[in-house]
């Protein structure tokens, strides 16, 4: 039978070869710590039924358990905000809240932070602890801040991290406030996906510290941002590129939709671009920038596929569907939706559709803004 050891050294060659263990220093972490002790309470897989997804539980008593906590994809640990693996006999239909995220994705984040000796590290999103355990072998205990908002997710990491004699500051509450007590930090990582980069995390880096964070929005098009922080408070960047996807921190989930508007009403018009462009995560990205808190809900009345994008805040929709080989968009409320989409996205075409990483990133007291250049 194969030991944990081996199967770390077979991850470590692997991550390697992927390019996303770059470093010395964060090889030797990823030797040293033993991801199935982050995995004790078992994770879910899918079924791959027809339908929904369902999650059924493989504890450590199940065939494989060992040789599936290295491999390099992620885990699901926790459905629905509370039910973890120990809790379900059979399968179940509900979201995932929590996983153990893919080690390539870990480490690589890990070697985008750019730490160097002696830099003081605020983690937001505990999770199992295993990007908590592997920073805390590359800089020391006393360097690393963790903050997770679920108090059970964070009891557990607790013991995963004593048991393999990682004792780093693990705080329980809101991510998006950072820790203050610690600050100032020389780095911040965020291993959530985020609307908007919170003010309380620029207030608490030092100038010149960095901060990396996934931005994303509720068409769920995320990229992975590097910032650093400014001497006036404010923080810049690039996106790294890639397609990197987190759970969003809960605070800035979507709202539950409530009762649809009359999908009926509206003013209506021949569409310059159909729903497809949602399809393309770089299009989506620009569509989302344009609309970063519309959601996109696919519905089927009368024999017809219909899209719906609706801001339940800002009480806009917008309905596009076919007609002959013909988009048509449909749209009403307090703004149009559609619009502000084909303005942007005909805007990024005539640029020459720059990719994602040549887009910047600014965070002000004024509000986040995100444009592209074109060279």
């Amino acid at each position: 039978m194969i030991d944990d050891k081996a199967l770390r050294l077979r991850l470590v060659e692997e991550l390697s070869a992927g390019s996303h263990l770059r470093t010395g220093p964060w090889r030797a972490a990823v030797e040293a710590v033993p991801r199935h002790e982050f995995l004790r309470g078992g994770f879910f897989e899918p079924t791959n039924a027809p339908g929904p997804t369902a999650w059924r539980p493989v504890m450590p008593d199940t065939d494989g358990w060992l040789e599936r906590c290295y491999t390099d994809t992620s885990l699901v640990t926790q459905i629905a905000g509370t039910i973890v693996p120990r809790d379900i006999r059979g399968e179940i239909l509900r979201a995932p809240t929590s996983s153990s995220t893919m080690p390539g994705l870990v480490v690589r984040m890990l070697e985008d932070l750019q730490v160097e000796d002696g830099n003081r590290v605020l983690e937001i999103g505990t999770g199992t602890g295993y990007s908590t355990a592997l920073t805390c072998h590359r800089l020391g205990d006393d360097f690393v801040t963790s903050v997770e908002v679920d108090p059970d997710v964070s009891g557990a990491a607790g013991v995963a991290l004593a048991a393999c004699g990682y004792s780093p500051r693990l705080v329980v509450g809101d991510g998006l406030a950072g820790h203050k007590d610690g600050a100032l930090y020389d780095r911040i990582i965020a291993t959530c996906g985020v609307v908007d980069l919170p003010a309380a995390w620029m207030e608490q880096t030092r100038p010149g510290g960095i901060i990396l964070a996934t931005l994303c929005g509720w068409l769920y098009s995320s990229e992975l941002a590097r910032l650093t922080v400014g001497e006036d408070g404010t923080a810049r960047g690039r996106f790294l590129g890639g397609q990197i996807s987190f759970m969003l921190a809960r605070p800035q989930q979507p709202p539950p939709l409530g009762v649809l508007p009359d999908l009926d009403s509206g003013e209506e018009r021949p569409a310059r671009l159909g729903s497809d462009v949602l399809d393309d995560w770089n299009t989506r990205f620009v569509a989302q920038l344009a609309v970063p808190r519309a959601q996109h809900v696919t519905l089927n009345r009368d024999g017809c596929t219909e899209h719906l994008l609706i801001d339940v805040a800002a009480d806009a929709w917008t309905v596009l569907y076919e007609d002959g080989g013909t988009w048509v968009v449909r749209q009403g409320g307090s703004d149009r939706l559609w619009d502000a989409v084909e303005s942007y996205v005909t805007h990024w075409r005539a640029d020459g559709a720059p990719p994602l990483e040549r887009f910047e990133v600014s965070v002000t007291a004024s509000g986040q803004a995100v444009t592209w250049s074109t060279s």
